[in-house]
Protein backbone atom coordinates (compact mmCIF):
# COMPACT_ATOMS: atom_id res chain seq x y z
CA UNK A 1 0.00 0.00 0.00
CA UNK A 2 1.16 3.42 -0.72
CA UNK A 3 1.27 6.31 1.49
CA UNK A 4 -1.32 8.36 1.58
CA UNK A 5 -1.50 11.49 0.03
CA UNK A 6 -4.28 13.35 1.49
CA UNK A 7 -3.30 16.72 -0.21
CA UNK A 8 -3.60 14.56 -3.32
CA UNK A 9 -6.61 12.81 -1.69
CA UNK A 10 -8.64 16.37 -0.76
CA UNK A 11 -7.76 18.52 -4.58
CA UNK A 12 -9.15 15.68 -6.42
CA UNK A 13 -12.48 15.20 -4.34
CA UNK A 14 -12.55 18.78 -4.30
CA UNK A 15 -12.29 19.03 -8.22
CA UNK A 16 -14.60 16.12 -8.38
CA UNK A 17 -17.56 18.15 -6.68
CA UNK A 18 -16.68 21.27 -8.80
CA UNK A 19 -16.98 19.26 -11.48
CA UNK A 20 -20.12 17.57 -10.62
CA UNK A 21 -22.38 20.87 -9.69
CA UNK A 22 -21.18 21.97 -12.85
CA UNK A 23 -22.37 19.22 -14.64
CA UNK A 24 -25.60 19.48 -13.34
CA UNK A 25 -26.34 22.65 -13.27
CA UNK A 26 -25.22 22.18 -17.29
CA UNK A 27 -27.94 19.29 -17.76
CA UNK A 28 -30.59 22.09 -16.29
CA UNK A 29 -29.57 25.03 -18.79
CA UNK A 30 -29.94 22.94 -21.62
CA UNK A 31 -33.79 23.08 -21.19
CA UNK A 32 -33.63 19.33 -22.56
CA UNK A 33 -35.00 18.08 -19.26
CA UNK A 34 -32.65 17.97 -15.74
CA UNK A 35 -30.64 14.84 -14.04
CA UNK A 36 -33.05 12.33 -12.20
CA UNK A 37 -31.58 13.26 -8.73
CA UNK A 38 -32.34 17.06 -8.46
CA UNK A 39 -35.68 16.97 -10.34
CA UNK A 40 -37.93 17.08 -7.28
CA UNK A 41 -35.59 20.27 -6.11
CA UNK A 42 -36.30 21.47 -9.27
CA UNK A 43 -40.11 21.13 -9.77
CA UNK A 44 -40.48 22.71 -6.50
CA UNK A 45 -38.46 25.22 -6.77
CA UNK A 46 -40.32 26.36 -10.25
CA UNK A 47 -43.73 25.90 -8.87
CA UNK A 48 -43.38 27.94 -5.90
CA UNK A 49 -40.70 29.93 -7.01
CA UNK A 50 -38.14 28.94 -4.00
CA UNK A 51 -34.76 29.02 -4.28
CA UNK A 52 -33.18 25.88 -6.51
CA UNK A 53 -29.99 25.70 -4.05
CA UNK A 54 -32.04 25.72 -0.81
CA UNK A 55 -34.75 23.28 -1.99
CA UNK A 56 -31.50 20.96 -3.54
CA UNK A 57 -29.89 21.04 0.16
CA UNK A 58 -33.28 20.49 1.64
CA UNK A 59 -33.97 16.96 -0.43
CA UNK A 60 -30.14 15.69 -0.29
CA UNK A 61 -30.32 16.71 3.71
CA UNK A 62 -33.49 14.21 3.74
CA UNK A 63 -31.61 11.88 1.36
CA UNK A 64 -28.98 11.63 4.44
CA UNK A 65 -31.78 11.44 7.02
CA UNK A 66 -33.65 7.94 5.17
CA UNK A 67 -29.80 6.90 4.45
CA UNK A 68 -29.27 6.96 7.86
CA UNK A 69 -32.59 4.89 8.70
CA UNK A 70 -31.89 2.75 6.36
CA UNK A 71 -28.35 1.69 7.67
CA UNK A 72 -29.41 1.70 11.00
CA UNK A 73 -26.43 0.57 13.59
CA UNK A 74 -24.32 0.49 10.66
CA UNK A 75 -24.01 4.19 10.21
CA UNK A 76 -20.35 5.71 10.64
CA UNK A 77 -19.76 9.41 12.04
CA UNK A 78 -18.17 9.98 8.13
CA UNK A 79 -21.86 9.73 7.05
CA UNK A 80 -23.00 12.71 8.79
CA UNK A 81 -20.69 14.55 6.65
CA UNK A 82 -22.51 14.66 3.86
CA UNK A 83 -25.05 17.37 5.65
CA UNK A 84 -22.05 19.77 5.48
CA UNK A 85 -21.30 18.60 2.28
CA UNK A 86 -24.82 19.39 0.51
CA UNK A 87 -24.53 22.46 2.16
CA UNK A 88 -21.10 23.19 -0.34
CA UNK A 89 -22.65 21.47 -3.03
CA UNK A 90 -25.95 23.67 -2.83
CA UNK A 91 -24.18 26.96 -2.62
CA UNK A 92 -21.51 25.48 -6.22
CA UNK A 93 -25.06 24.73 -7.88
CA UNK A 94 -26.11 28.45 -7.50
CA UNK A 95 -23.15 30.07 -7.86
CA UNK A 96 -22.91 27.81 -11.51
CA UNK A 97 -26.36 28.77 -12.17
CA UNK A 98 -25.36 32.23 -12.42
CA UNK A 99 -21.93 31.55 -14.04
CA UNK A 100 -23.27 29.47 -17.13
CA UNK A 101 -26.56 31.59 -18.33
CA UNK A 102 -26.24 30.23 -21.75
CA UNK A 103 -29.45 29.94 -24.07
CA UNK A 104 -28.81 28.01 -27.46
CA UNK A 105 -31.41 28.59 -29.91
CA UNK A 106 -30.56 25.35 -31.82
CA UNK A 107 -31.42 21.85 -30.50
CA UNK A 108 -28.22 20.43 -31.92
CA UNK A 109 -26.62 23.05 -29.47
CA UNK A 110 -28.61 21.92 -26.42
CA UNK A 111 -27.83 18.64 -27.69
CA UNK A 112 -23.93 18.82 -27.48
CA UNK A 113 -24.36 20.85 -23.91
CA UNK A 114 -26.05 18.20 -22.75
CA UNK A 115 -23.13 15.87 -24.29
CA UNK A 116 -21.21 17.71 -22.19
CA UNK A 117 -23.10 18.06 -19.06
CA UNK A 118 -23.23 14.09 -19.01
CA UNK A 119 -19.60 14.04 -19.30
CA UNK A 120 -18.87 16.57 -16.36
CA UNK A 121 -21.25 14.94 -14.18
CA UNK A 122 -19.84 11.27 -15.06
CA UNK A 123 -16.15 12.26 -14.52
CA UNK A 124 -17.07 14.64 -11.41
CA UNK A 125 -18.90 11.39 -9.65
CA UNK A 126 -15.90 9.34 -10.70
CA UNK A 127 -13.21 11.94 -9.14
CA UNK A 128 -15.27 11.87 -5.66
CA UNK A 129 -16.08 8.28 -5.67
CA UNK A 130 -12.52 6.81 -6.29
CA UNK A 131 -11.32 8.61 -3.10
CA UNK A 132 -13.45 7.63 -0.72
CA UNK A 133 -14.51 10.11 0.77
CA UNK A 134 -17.40 11.59 1.89
CA UNK A 135 -20.23 10.01 -0.50
CA UNK A 136 -22.59 12.28 -1.99
CA UNK A 137 -25.71 11.82 -0.48
CA UNK A 138 -27.54 10.83 -3.51
CA UNK A 139 -24.59 8.38 -4.05
CA UNK A 140 -24.85 6.92 -0.47
CA UNK A 141 -28.51 6.49 -0.33
CA UNK A 142 -28.32 4.67 -3.34
CA UNK A 143 -25.53 2.22 -1.91
CA UNK A 144 -27.59 1.88 1.33
CA UNK A 145 -31.02 1.05 -0.53
CA UNK A 146 -29.13 -1.36 -2.91
CA UNK A 147 -27.56 -3.55 -0.03
CA UNK A 148 -30.62 -3.18 1.51
CA UNK A 149 -32.29 -5.55 -0.79
CA UNK A 150 -28.90 -7.32 -0.97
CA UNK A 151 -28.07 -5.56 -4.41
CA UNK A 152 -24.93 -3.33 -5.29
CA UNK A 153 -25.03 0.63 -5.56
CA UNK A 154 -26.41 0.33 -9.35
CA UNK A 155 -29.80 -1.43 -8.73
CA UNK A 156 -30.47 1.03 -5.18
CA UNK A 157 -29.41 4.17 -7.96
CA UNK A 158 -32.06 2.34 -10.82
CA UNK A 159 -34.49 2.51 -7.36
CA UNK A 160 -33.76 6.00 -6.08
CA UNK A 161 -33.86 7.94 -9.81
CA UNK A 162 -37.45 6.21 -10.93
CA UNK A 163 -38.85 7.59 -7.18
CA UNK A 164 -37.19 10.92 -7.72
CA UNK A 165 -38.67 11.16 -11.42
CA UNK A 166 -42.19 9.67 -10.43
CA UNK A 167 -42.06 12.28 -7.15
CA UNK A 168 -41.65 15.06 -9.90
CA UNK A 169 -43.98 14.14 -12.26
CA UNK A 170 -46.70 14.01 -9.34
CA UNK A 171 -45.71 16.73 -7.84
CA UNK A 172 -45.80 19.05 -11.14
CA UNK A 173 -49.72 17.32 -12.16
CA UNK A 174 -50.69 17.58 -9.01
CA UNK A 175 -50.05 21.49 -8.54
CA UNK A 176 -49.28 23.10 -11.74
CA UNK A 177 -51.18 20.54 -13.81
CA UNK A 178 -47.70 19.85 -16.15
CA UNK A 179 -44.69 17.48 -15.67
CA UNK A 180 -41.72 20.09 -14.65
CA UNK A 181 -38.11 19.26 -16.12
CA UNK A 182 -38.00 16.13 -17.29
CA UNK A 183 -37.55 15.22 -20.61
CA UNK A 184 -35.01 13.39 -23.46
CA UNK A 185 -32.20 14.99 -21.09
CA UNK A 186 -33.24 13.06 -18.11
CA UNK A 187 -33.51 9.85 -19.57
CA UNK A 188 -30.26 10.76 -21.06
CA UNK A 189 -28.32 11.48 -18.07
CA UNK A 190 -30.42 8.49 -16.55
CA UNK A 191 -28.38 6.43 -19.04
CA UNK A 192 -25.71 7.51 -20.09
CA UNK A 193 -23.97 9.26 -16.75
CA UNK A 194 -23.42 5.36 -15.31
CA UNK A 195 -21.17 4.57 -18.79
CA UNK A 196 -19.68 7.98 -18.52
CA UNK A 197 -18.38 6.80 -14.59
CA UNK A 198 -17.20 3.51 -16.17
CA UNK A 199 -14.96 4.93 -18.90
CA UNK A 200 -13.61 7.37 -16.79
CA UNK A 201 -12.72 4.76 -14.27
CA UNK A 202 -11.07 2.84 -16.69
CA UNK A 203 -8.84 5.83 -18.05
CA UNK A 204 -8.07 7.91 -14.90
CA UNK A 205 -9.15 5.54 -12.00
CA UNK A 206 -5.89 4.04 -11.07
CA UNK A 207 -4.28 6.80 -11.94
CA UNK A 208 -6.12 8.83 -9.29
CA UNK A 209 -5.87 6.45 -6.76
CA UNK A 210 -2.10 6.35 -7.47
CA UNK A 211 -1.81 9.75 -6.73
CA UNK A 212 -3.53 9.94 -3.72
CA UNK A 213 -2.12 7.07 -2.52
CA UNK A 214 -4.84 4.85 -2.32
CA UNK A 215 -3.96 2.34 -4.50
CA UNK A 216 -2.64 -1.23 -3.76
Amino acid sequence: MEKKNYAARAAIYAMGLVILAAGITMNIKTGLGVSTIISVPFAISSIWDVNFSLVTFATYALFVVIEMIIKGSDRTVIDWLQIPFSIVFSLLLNMFSKLLDFNFGHLWQNTLYLAAAIICTGAGMSMMIAMKFVPNPADGLAQAIGKAFGKNMGFGKNILDASCVAIACVIGLLFDKRIIGIGIGTVAAMLLVGRCVAVFDHFFKDRMKSAAGLAE
